[in-house]
């Protein structure tokens, strides 16, 4: 069971991953608007943006509950995933079935904290602040743990202060995290914001 659960973590991972890029910002398309396989959680995520980058990362959204139409969208989104890769997951592995139960609410805890939260979120999850409040929005995709941010080349770092620990996203002895990173910044090396000259 353990080892399924574990297994359905890094399926969850992947899946956050693919899904706020091709699905939450859509796709860049040649003189048209973006596409997205679901427009409306399309929608509701660009407005995200703007709010968050109007009021320094926090989202009024989130105070507002259910009565809030973009974490109602968030909330029926999360529990739609939950349940289908669930359903589909049950027969091979239970461990893989709850692990989507568990990634959808760890989703929305996270991501609620973080924009209710911003100075907890620039020390927990640096790489979702940045993915908000960097010059480039199309990077850092994930959320929860920046794996295949690493994995796909897509964690960009815009200052020190916004570096994690280790590119597992996790609380590490020290000795395990610099043997993390250095393997890291040999085959999955962040990139930089690089300096604008003035």
């Amino acid at each position: 069971m353990w080892k399924g659960f574990l297994v359905g973590l890094v399926v969850a991972n992947g899946f956050e991953w693919v899904a706020h890029k091709y699905i939450l910002h859509g796709t860049h398309r040649s003189g048209k608007p973006r596409y997205s396989p679901v427009p409306d959680s399309m929608k509701s995520h660009w407005e995200h943006h703007r709010e968050v980058r109007k009021t320094a990362f926090h989202d009024h959204g989130y105070v507002e509950g259910l009565a809030n139409w973009r974490t109602k969208n968030e909330i029926a989104s999360l529990a739609v995933v939950a349940g289908v890769f669930g359903t589909l997951f049950y027969p091979v592995s239970k461990g893989m079935a709850l692990s989507t139960v568990y990634s959808a609410c760890n989703y929305y805890y996270i991501h609620r904290r973080a924009h209710l939260e911003p100075e907890w979120a620039m020390k927990k999850i640096p790489w979702h602040y940045d993915h908000h409040m960097n010059s480039n929005q199309d990077a850092n995709w994930c959320v929860t743990k920046p794996w295949f941010d690493y994995i796909l080349g897509t964690r960009v770092i815009s200052s020190p202060e916004l570096q994690e620990k280790n590119p597992l996203g996790i609380l590490l002895p020290g000795t395990v995290s610099n043997l993390l990173n250095g393997i890291t910044d040999r085959y999955f090396p962040a990139k930089w914001v690089e300096k604008q000259e003035k």
